[in-house]
């Protein structure tokens, strides 16, 4: 979910800033099915959820990422990096566990969030997964184990788009390689840990995970 704190690092290493973006995706894509293969086996990938998401997400990034030009940069960054700190500061506030029907779930809800947080993803050139997490425990009301799985279920399948739309401009492929290897263990062990976590220990990781992602791109936006 941290995509956007290593992209300055690749973009920084890579041939071009084109070619570190398009490696930034990938790598993200790789780190995403590592975790998806780890929580679809724990049963915490909520497929509905992720049917209504993923398509308008990966339509919605498409068109993003052909827009790109039109809306500056900077201030896509604060406009997300704000909302990531109020959905991080929103999810540490103390609150009882509460119990999600199925029926609780919002499809509307997914497809919305899918297709903004797609466009938004397409406009700056990441999967946006700290965004769509906090979306879809928010507004979705997905139960929050399954919020997390089907986050990276959606975020692969932006992965996957993000390379392919950025095979025209170039891929540092070397760069995708390094950092898809060195991804995959603490994709692993991320995945696993959720398992461990009560609702209220892992609400309250997210959160801080949220917060570290918005002010990184607040960082990023003005730096």
């Amino acid at each position: 979910m941290l995509g956007n704190i290593r992209l300055p690092v690749i973009v920084l290493a890579a041939s071009s800033p084109a070619a570190g973006a398009g490696a930034n995706i990938g790598v993200s894509a790789v780190a995403a099915l590592t975790a998806s293969v780890t929580h679809v086996r724990a049963g915490r990938v909520d497929w509905r959820v992720f049917l209504w998401m993923a398509p308008p997400s990966v339509v919605a990034a498409a068109a993003g990422g052909l827009l790109s030009g039109e809306v500056p940069g900077t201030a896509l960054l604060v406009a997300i990096g704000v909302t990531l700190l109020v959905f991080g500061a929103d999810l540490l506030r103390p609150r009882r566990a509460r119990s999600r029907c199925p029926e609780a779930v919002s499809p509307a809800a997914a497809v919305a969030t899918g297709a903004l947080i797609g466009l938004l993803g397409g406009f700056v050139g990441l999967i946006l997964g700290s965004l769509r997490i906090g979306a879809l425990i928010r507004f979705v009301r997905a139960d929050t184990f399954r919020a997390v799985g089907t986050n990276v279920a959606v975020g692969f399948c932006l992965g996957v788009a993000g390379v392919l739309g950025h095979l025209a401009g170039g891929v540092d492929w070397t760069l995708l390689g390094v950092g898809a290897a060195a991804s995959v263990p603490g994709a692993l062990l991320g995945a696993r840990l959720t398992g461990r976590l009560n609702e209220q220990q892992l609400l309250r990781a997210v959160g801080i995970v949220l917060l570290v992602a918005g002010a990184a791109l607040l960082v990023q936006a003005f730096v």
